[in-house]
Order: structure tokens, then sequence, then C-alpha cells
């Protein structure tokens, strides 16, 4: 994954009103949202360090050396897919609170009001035993979703004394759970799998990431936020991957028509069940993260950034 601060901020000024969290803070100001944490889940555009300490296969991944990492402060990879700064980064710079660790920093002193990144670049909605059984695999990391859930209920098994105390000490969090399920699809089609029988998975994914909202919920979350899927037909490693002489499987933007309706059909689906969310637990505030149409805007709005277009190097691509 790459970007530029231009590009990642100009991607935060278009999703920033999908973090307001209601009362009674503006889009563009989430520090008098009074916020006091960030907790994270996710894959490799949240991931700030969790793959390259996890195993051997993940310290010797790209994102554990440079040009990862040639803009962050200090110039070094860090283990976020990025040459710089990631989303999360930016949002809880916005919203006044730290950086979340990541969860397998060993020197990291957790404590309320700091947050965790549980989040692992390359990870799936799927545990990897499902895909498995769909002759698709996880070459980078095991550590799916439910996974990364399990990390967190160890880590607040650790703070909390009993469900009440969670309850106020997650009272001003905010949790993000996602994006995911973008590596589900980017395996099985990298795996020789088409289009439709990457579509066929959108429905488990989406379960596996309501099953984690409800898991968060129960864990004490009160405030959520759960992003949909990337145009991935927009992303270079697809368009070079899956580049066609036909000029009808592209759109206007010359994205690829049919990875685009892959990432929009699971969005209809995640907004079906935050739906029922919101329903079924309605002293919780859920909302959706619009990921598509923000980084669309960004694609599209180049000329607006200083770019006559944007180039293909500057745009994410999931791992």
């Amino acid at each position: 994954m790459a970007s530029t601060r231009a590009s990642f901020y100009a991607l935060l000024s278009v999703i920033c009103s999908v973090f307001i969290l209601l009362h009674p803070c503006e889009a563009q100001e989430l520090g008098s949202c009074k916020l006091d944490s960030v907790y994270q889940l996710g894959d490799s555009t949240s991931d700030t360090g969790n793959l390259i300490h996890e195993s051997l296969i993940g310290a010797a991944s790209p994102c554990s050396h440079p040009p990862y990492g040639q803009d962050f402060p200090g110039g070094q990879a860090t283990g976020r897919c990025s040459n710089g700064f990631l989303m999360i980064d930016y949002l809880s710079r916005a919203a006044g609170v730290p950086f979340p660790d990541y969860y397998l920093n060993q020197s990291a002193a957790f404590t309320r009001g700091h947050g965790v990144n549980f989040a692992v670049a390359g990870a799936t909605a799927l545990p990897s035993d499902v895909l498995d059984q769909m002759n698709i695999s996880n070459p980078s990391t095991n550590s799916s979703l439910s996974t990364q859930l399990d990390w967190m209920f160890s880590y607040f098994n650790g703070i909390c004394f009993d469900k009440a105390d969670c309850l106020w000490k997650l009272k001003d969090a905010l949790f993000m759970v996602g994006e995911i399920g973008g590596s589900d699809y980017y395996y099985a089609l990298f795996q020789g799998k088409s289009i439709e029988e990457a579509k066929s998975l959108v429905p488990q994914v989406v379960m596996a990431i309501k099953d984690a909202v409800q898991r968060v919920i129960g864990y004490g979350a009160s405030r959520v936020v759960v992003p949909g899927s990337f145009p991935i037909g927009c992303f270079p490693v697809y368009l070079a991957r899956f580049k066609t002489n036909h000029p009808s499987a592209y759109d206007e933007s010359r994205c690829l028509k049919g990875l685009n309706g892959l990432a929009a059909y699971h969005n209809i689906l995640l907004r079906r069940v935050i739906g029922e969310l919101r329903e079924e637990n309605r002293d919780v505030i859920i909302l959706y993260g619009d990921y598509y149409n923000a980084f669309a805007s960004m694609y599209r709005g180049g000329p607006n950034l200083g770019q006559s277009r944007i180039k293909p190097s500057l745009v994410m691509a999931i791992t």
C-alpha cells in the first residue's frame, strides 16, 4: 500500500463525516467528540505493527522494510503498509487521542485511554480453516478477525474487573471494526477464483463482520464504526492483474466494473446487517464508514488535490 500525506488528508476529509458520533461534535472536529481511545480491528489498511512481530513470515513481509515507512517520523518501517501514516493514525490525531499501540508490542504500556490496534496485515474476515475448505489459502497470517477478537477479549479481561467496569472504561472509546474482508476477496481472486466465486463469499464475510460487532458490543463498546469495502476495481494491483482489451470492462474512471461490483455488493449486504444491528442494539451508536465513495471521490478528484489524475503509485492497495 502506498500514499502521500495529501492523499490521506483528502481521504480523511471526505470520510470524516461518517465518524460523527451524533452528539455533540462536528465532522471536521473529532476532538469535540470527547473520545479517549480507539480500538481497531482489521487488515493492512490498519495494521501498525502486528504482522511483522507475529511470525518470521510477517517479519519478512514487504511492510517490514523500506520504502515502507520512509515518510513516517524516523524514516523507518514500522509495520504500516504505507510510506507514512495510515487512516487510523490520522483519525486518532484528529480525535486528539494517542495512536493505539499494536497488540503484539511487548514494550507497550497498555492503559485505559490509550487504545489498542489488533489489526493484522493480510488478515481475513473468515478463519483460515473456513477458507481452506474453499481451496483458498492465506499465505500471510492466521490471525483472522476471530483471532483478533480473541486478543481483544484477553486484553479487556486484563484491564476490567467485570462487565460493569468495562462499560465504564470503554464509554468514551471508539471501536473500528474494519476495514476487513478485502483480503478474503483478494486471495480468492488471485488464486484463480472468478468474480462470481468471490462474490459467493460475501454473505459469509458480512456475517463474520456482524458477529464481530456483536462481540465488541458484548465487551462494552457503545460507539462503533464499520467501514465498507473500497472500490477495488480502481486499485493498481487489480488493474494490472486483470487487465483486459475489452473497453466495456472499464468505467469512466478506468476502473474495472466487475471488481467494483463485487465491492458494491459487499457494501450493500454490510449496510443491511448494520441496520439489523442498530435495531438489536438501540443504546449503541453503530455507523457505516463509506470508504467506497470516499476513495472514489479522491480518485476522481485529482485536479482538486493538485494532480491531473491520482497517480497509481499513490493509490492504496489491499495486501
